[in-house]
């Protein structure tokens, strides 16, 4: 069962905070929060937007099956109604949480009749899941807390100016939040490598064994599943790298399966089709012809 969580000031009674000062946002200490009640963190979700930066917290953070070698900030971004889960130390008796940091919570009602009620959903890390975390570098740390400092100092006098300049610091933490990913897609290179690599040993392990008469084309989620990170974040990941989407990959695997059924052996367009997972061979013919610029008896052809 998911325990809902409709208030910031919900949330901070669980968390056995003062009341916050204002009832749409507030910023409150990593060393502050005591999970209390084990069972509500094992599988619950907010109604409000989670921006958290953890330093030296008492855990590993991986992406997918690798560890991240990083010691500085880690942040994260929880969009409402996902469903979260944490993990508490074991070794830890008093139910504190240990690191440093800091976690803005702000109410999807704090951004009405602001541009950033519109805008905030094209920032596409809120889809990441916690284990495609943001890490940053000292320098880029010291901007984000300066961030989240401005905001926590904000509310501490509510006035009708107080809306606009907290949502204008929010502004710039999602665009800052927004270069770094971007950077972060660069720098993290090698362990991207590895993940394309075992992507594609996975579609030509679907395909080998033909999974694709009983189960159809390998579709984006199932291979996001499999990787054990988000959709969204692979094809993000994918596209840094190559150019192509999750999508584009996936037909491009199909081709090539298809161009070698098609040189190699007699099966005739609609059982290569069929054994492809489509249902229907003009579907495959399409495909194929968009694709590879020739239809695919035209490239037989080039074969016999």
């Amino acid at each position: 069962m998911v325990k809902q969580i409709n208030s910031l000031s919900d949330f901070h009674k669980l968390l056995s905070l003062p009341k916050p000062l204002h009832p749409l946002v507030s910023v409150v200490l990593v060393p502050e929060l005591h999970l209390a009640d084990v069972e509500i963190w094992k599988r619950f979700s907010t109604d409000f937007y989670t921006i958290s930066l953890k330093n030296n917290i008492q855990s590993k953070v991986k992406y997918g099956q690798q560890y991240y070698d990083f010691d500085t900030g880690t942040m994260t971004f929880i969009a409402p109604k996902q469903v979260q889960t944490i993990e508490r130390d074991e070794t830890n008796t008093y139910n504190e949480t240990i690191g440093t940091g800091y976690v803005l919570m702000f109410h999807f009602d704090f951004l009405k009749k602001h541009p950033l009620a519109t805008t905030i959903k094209n920032y596409v890390f809120f889809a990441y899941t916690v284990n495609e975390a943001l890490h940053l570098s000292e320098r880029e740390e010291k901007d984000i807390v300066e961030i989240f400092q401005k905001i926590q100092t904000e509310y501490q006098h509510i006035d009708r100016h107080t809306q606009d300049i907290i949502l204008s610091q929010i502004d710039l933490l999602l665009n800052y939040s927004n270069r770094f990913y971007e950077r972060q897609f660069i720098t993290r290179k090698a362990v991207n490598n590895d993940l394309l690599s075992k992507m594609e040993q996975l579609l030509n392990a679907y395909f080998e064994k033909e999974q694709t008469i009983d189960k159809g084309l390998p579709t984006v989620r199932y291979l996001a599943e499999q990787l054990n990170v988000s959709p969204r974040y692979l094809s993000d990941m994918l596209h840094s790298l190559t150019g192509q989407s999750t999508q584009q990959h996936i037909h491009e695997k199909l081709i090539e399966k298809a161009k070698e059924k098609l040189s190699t052996t007699n099966l005739s367009v609609s059982e290569i089709a069929y054994q492809l997972g489509f249902e229907q061979s003009q579907s495959f013919s399409r495909l194929f012809k968009s694709k590879s610029g020739m239809s695919p008896l035209k490239f037989r052809m080039r074969f016999n």
